[in-house]
């Protein structure tokens, strides 16, 4: 049996980062990974999909030159296999930055495999038994695949698997009209391909305020998008070029099917039954607001924790799991203010509450919204579409939450981020002098509009 002071299991973004500031301390950590280091973001995630929507909106760009005086001959062609090469590129310079980082670490051991619990201090990988007083799980989540008829019979396509296609679908039908499916769904419409989204739900983004999922329809009805919401039947068949996705209100003939309907967290073979770990019904281990499980010595960072399963949200964890076990601190899970944003073009950032959170809250409120259109940067830009909206607490002149759907969308609500986390009241902030012209800029003038309802 060998011995650490702590091992890390998932090498996503929070372990390998709280196994480095380890190792700084001084301490003999394993860190167990068990396909590629860097986890869904760089592998799977936010750095290849970023790296396709970065290419899908060259391509738009292109198309859309004689608009701004800016003619290209002939049809604009997209080379798929580039594309995927330079997806491939930006992953691979990125995880193996991260092997060369903890190669060059003393105290620091890397080991790919399939980790196990034998008991709440010892876990099992490739035959041999490692035991420390703490184990951090940081073990990420995957596409779930719901019990449809026929999904069975079909090659479908996931989150993770299609970012490896070289060529072009003729039709992608893209099953889940949420944040991943509809990143996809604009991004291969731009690459040329025809592109049906199927939505169960009665829109399109069903965490957002109702203005915000119809503008967000809008936007991939006007690129050409086909979508089908409220949809309460569906089956899919092989064809003889392609698969049939039937439904009760249509029938695609599509050539591809990216399954997006949500993801659930790799807990299921972790043997943590063997350790005493408690997970909830859909299987997200149970933590406190410090990130630690009801057992002792073992704590959950990331996306198999369920608060949060975003990039930013697995980093926090480890900052909170770095300052509380490493600095002395105590921070929370609950002082986190979520934040997130839709990569579709123009980019939706959000922070906070929705409308209807805030209304629910029994708060007393003030709302402000305004049209992009009325934004110099995106008229100088010719990229109006979308609006901004601002809510704020009446009574402590708060910011609650804000979303942006709208050119740069996803940098310029980091301003109500950085407010709302320093609990600097509207009026300050209203009170700002930005740069013009910016997006930036008409937050001020967005606060100064704040109505009660």
């Amino acid at each position: 049996m060998k011995s650490f002071d702590a091992i890390v299991i998932g090498g996503g973004q929070a372990g390998p980062f709280l196994a480095a500031r380890m190792v700084e301390k001084g301490m003999k950590v394993a860190l167990i990974e068990r396909k590629f280091l860097g986890g869904t973001c760089v592998n799977a995630g936010c750095m290849p999909t970023k790296t396709l929507v970065a290419s899908a909106r060259a391509a738009h760009v292109a198309r859309s030159g004689a608009v701004y005086g800016v003619n290209i001959p002939g049809e604009i062609a997209i080379d798929m296999k580039v594309v995927r090469a330079r997806a491939e590129t930006v992953t691979m310079n990125a995880r193996n930055g991260l092997i060369g980082w903890f190669a060059g670490m003393d105290g620091m051991t890397v080991i790919y495999g399939h980790a196990r619990f034998e008991d709440p201090k010892t876990v099992s990988v490739n035959g041999e038994t490692l035991t420390a007083p703490r184990i951090f799980l940081n073990v990420g989540a995957r596409p779930v695949i719901p019990d449809l008829p026929g999904v069975n019979d079909i090659d479908y396509l996931t989150s993770t698997s299609i970012i490896h296609l070289d060529t072009l679908p003729r039709h992608l039908a893209v099953i889940g009209g949420s944040y991943i499916g509809l990143e996809f769904a604009q991004m291969y419409r731009r690459f040329g391909a025809e592109v049906s989204v199927i939505e169960h739900g009665p829109k399109l983004a069903s965490r957002e305020d109702e203005d915000i999922s119809d503008a967000i329809a809008d936007v991939l009805r006007s690129e050409g998008i086909d979508i089908h919401t409220g949809v309460s039947d569906i089956g899919f068949a092989k064809s003889s070029d392609g698969i049939t996705v039937a439904t009760d209100s249509a029938r695609i003939d599509a050539s591809h099917v990216l399954i997006a309907t949500g993801r659930k967290p790799n807990t299921d073979d972790l043997g943590l039954d063997a350790a005493g770990v408690i997970t909830d019904t859909h299987g997200y281990i149970t933590v406190d607001d410090r990130l630690a499980t009801n057992v002792d010595g073992i704590w959950a960072l990331g996306d198999c924790n369920g608060h949060g399963a975003f990039t930013h949200t697995s980093y926090n964890d480890f900052e909170i799991a770095a300052a509380n076990l490493l600095d002395g601190d105590d921070r929370k899970v609950s002082s986190r203010i979520l934040a997130y944003a839709l990569y579709i073009d123009p980019p939706l950032g959000r922070v906070g509450m929705t409308e209807k959170q805030a209304r629910a809250s029994g708060r007393k409120i003030m709302i402000s919204t305004r049209p992009m259109s009325r934004v110099g940067r995106a008229n100088e830009r010719g990229e109006t579409k979308g609006f901004m909206k601002v809510i704020a607490d009446a009574e402590t002149k708060k910011i609650l939450g804000a979303a942006i759907l709208g050119i740069e969308g996803d940098e310029v609500i980091h301003g109500i981020i950085d407010a709302m986390n320093a609990e600097t009241t509207y009026p300050a902030l209203q009170w700002s002098v930005p740069i013009h012209p910016t997006v930036s800029e008409l937050i001020p003038t967005l606060l100064g509009d704040l109505k009660p309802v």
